[in-house]
């Protein structure tokens, strides 16, 4: 969101993003203006948590007069984030989505998103994701009715569709294309190309030599125990590489076991780190997946939950990288990973092509773009109804 709220301040427009207050300051470093969201304690988290849609209720009736303040051209919302669009809606705004992942909705004979099953080659693999469907197809329907009781209770009518959640005039896949399983795409539906942007850091000081780097980066929420990163380093101590590695300012409860041909930092850049990479070993987070295919570095993908799952079949199904799953995460199969993600010409070319793809194709320019036309379409619209000049 702050990648695609900076580049269409660059275009002059007037950009205002909603969204908790530890993101005012970079936000405002990026000349957007910032307007603090509603931190509902939703899921099982907090000491009194609300249900899902019961926030999605209480948030879109508070983000309302903000939209009646700004009177936007375009409310653009995150895939999760529903209050906003809610709003738009109420208040006759159009609006647009930002998946900041793959497409999440499935293609004939596709696997169940998060399964971490790749696209099936076969008309029987098809038939069976098919068959499989079935209880996904009884839980969207069970959303749908879900969400329209929610619509219902702002006052707004019933939809007739599932995945209710994603504008059907405008919804923006920022994800590789090369990521994406074949499928016919709907009219509204553009994938873009990854949507990044990190917090300023400081260059970190790599490890002397000029064996291949491989950066290891935990995800910042997941992996509590450090598993991934005991097992790089020990798996990698002996091994013809360099190791960079680090905890995300999240300190390890026991000793990390820390080789000679590795460093260990608090946190990195990935912008300023990974060009200097030739292989990363991650969660598969989407940020971090497609950050390290922008440079062209193969990726060691190590899924742990979430959509970290699909990412990695993405990952592996596209030839830029390899995929341990969680159970394979210690010493001997992290190192045998790593060894064939640098060994093997085929995963090196491929990652080169997606940053080739990348460094050609402005993913916020393309974004911002395509919110333009909507608000362009709005303003043409709104023009018709008026009265003609006399």
């Amino acid at each position: 969101m702050i990648a695609l709220g900076r580049s269409l301040s660059a275009r002059g427009h007037d950009v205002t993003l909603q969204t908790w207050e530890r993101w005012r300051a970079p936000i405002e470093a990026e000349g957007i203006t910032f307007t603090p969201a509603p931190e509902y304690s939703a899921f099982p988290i907090g000491d009194s948590p609300l249900g899902f849609y019961e926030a999605v209720v209480y948030a879109t009736r508070d983000t309302l007069p903000l939209v009646g303040d700004l009177q936007p051209d375009v409310v653009v919302h995150d895939i999760l984030t529903l209050g906003p669009a809610l709003a738009g809606e109420l208040a006759g705004v159009r609006s647009a989505t930002l998946i900041p992942h793959v497409f999440p909705e499935a293609g004939p004979g596709f696997p169940i998103y998060s399964f971490g099953a790749r696209l099936p080659r076969t008309a029987a693999g098809r038939a069976f994701w098919e068959r499989a469907h079935l209880p996904v197809r009884r839980g969207l329907e069970s959303g749908r009715l879900a969400l329209n009781r929610t619509r219902a209770q702002v006052g707004l009518p019933p939809l007739a569709h599932a995945h209710g959640g994603t504008s059907r005039e405008l919804a923006l896949v920022a994800t590789f294309p090369q990521l994406e399983y074949p499928r016919p795409w709907p009219s509204h539906v553009h994938v873009v190309g990854p949507l990044m942007w990190e917090p300023p850091a400081a260059e970190v000081v790599l490890p002397a030599g000029d064996a291949p780097l491989v950066l290891i980066a935990p995800s910042t929420s997941q992996d509590p125990d450090h598993r991934l990163l005991h097992a790089a380093l020990r798996g990698l101590a002996d091994a013809p590489v360099r190791v960079l590695a680090t905890y995300n300012r999240r300190l390890p409860s026991r000793p990390l076991p820390v080789p000679g041909n590795a460093r260990v930092v608090d946190w990195v850049s990935y912008a300023h780190t990974l060009p200097h990479c030739d292989a990363i070993a991650c969660h598969a987070g989407h940020g971090t997946l497609v950050r390290a295919l922008s440079c062209g570095v193969p990726v060691v993908a190590c899924p742990v939950a979430g959509d970290m799952n699909e990412n990695a079949a993405r990952l592996a199904w596209a030839g830029a990288g390899v995929r341990l799953p969680r159970r394979f995460i210690s010493p001997r199969p992290l190192r045998h990973a790593v060894m064939q993600a640098l060994s093997n010409p085929s995963i090196r070319v491929r990652a080169h092509a997606l940053a080739a793809w990348a460094s050609t194709h402005n993913a916020e320019h393309r974004a911002a773009t395509l919110i333009e036309s909507l608000a362009v379409e709005r303003f043409a619209a709104n023009s018709d109804s008026l009265p003609e000049d006399p």
